[in-house]
């Protein structure tokens, strides 16, 4: 009996000592197949960490979290504003609407040109005659073909029309008008219309005490087109608003031109 308790003891201590032997070292710092496993607080590939901490969710590798936006400065003060009356010009183009209403739009003075000829002209009756015809290079010739039409209810010496085509043109490079509208100290509005045929136009406005200028172009290389320039402007009584719309170039050789049919002032 004595010798089979040994016998089994002995057989315990060798299977004990077998399955020691297969375990591998360090088995608790490997990764699967044998990898070691990543320090602690190391970044992984996707931006996570190990127990260090985790990291800013969404983020890409080597990409930082955004930085706290900065105290807004304070805002620079607005420019004072414009002395009353002080001298002031703004010039913009549209289209020509296809009737206009001198009456209407004119509330202190107009002017149309070329209802009886090159050299005729209708004003507003009554009015401020505030818009002046400097006249201009080049001859004035007179056309009844313009697309758009004017009419008025107050003028002189036609008293009234309920529609004109009729304007004036002048043709070749540097060719037009000069005109100009007197200034009172107050805003004034001027619309000019007027239009060009296979030429380029340019309407320059100025003031004569100087100061802010503006030129505008109105281009038709292969035939006519119309416009509706208006004017904003400020200058003290007794200056004036200079207006020059001449042509800049010619794409024809038969007369290219710049037209003209009325000037409004409100």
């Amino acid at each position: 009996m004595e010798g089979a308790a040994v016998l089994v003891c002995l057989v315990m201590l060798i299977s004990y000592l077998a399955t020691r032997s297969g375990s591998a070292p360090d088995d608790d710092q490997a990764g699967p197949g044998g990898v070691p496993a990543r320090p602690p607080g190391l970044p992984a590939a996707d931006g996570r960490t190990g127990e260090a901490g985790p990291a800013t969710p969404g983020l890409r590798p080597r990409q930082r979290p955004p930085s706290p936006d900065p105290t807004p400065s304070a805002s620079a003060p607005a420019p004072p504003p414009a002395k009353p009356g002080a001298p002031a010009l703004t010039v913009s183009r549209g289209e020509m609407p296809a009737i206009v209403d001198l009456t209407a739009v004119g509330a202190r003075d107009w002017v149309h040109w070329g209802e009886r000829g090159g050299r005729s002209m209708n004003r507003k009756r009554s009015g401020s005659g505030e818009i002046i015809d400097g006249g201009g290079p080049g001859r004035r010739v007179g056309w009844d073909g313009n697309q758009e039409y004017v009419r008025w209810t107050d003028g002189t010496p036609e008293r009234s029309t309920n529609g004109s085509s009729n304007g004036v043109y002048a043709c070749g490079t540097g060719n037009g008008f000069s005109l100009a509208v007197a200034g009172s100290g107050e805003p004034r509005t001027v619309q000019l219309y007027g239009g060009i045929w296979m030429a380029r136009g340019r309407l320059e406005a100025r003031l004569s005490t100087g100061g802010p200028a503006s030129t505008v172009r109105l281009e038709d290389p292969y035939t006519s087109q119309s416009a509706q320039f208006t004017i904003r402007f400020t200058v003290p009584k007794g200056a004036r608003l200079l207006l020059n719309w001449t042509v800049e170039k010619v794409f024809t050789s038969h007369c290219g031109n710049v037209g003209l049919q009325a000037v409004t002032v409100r």
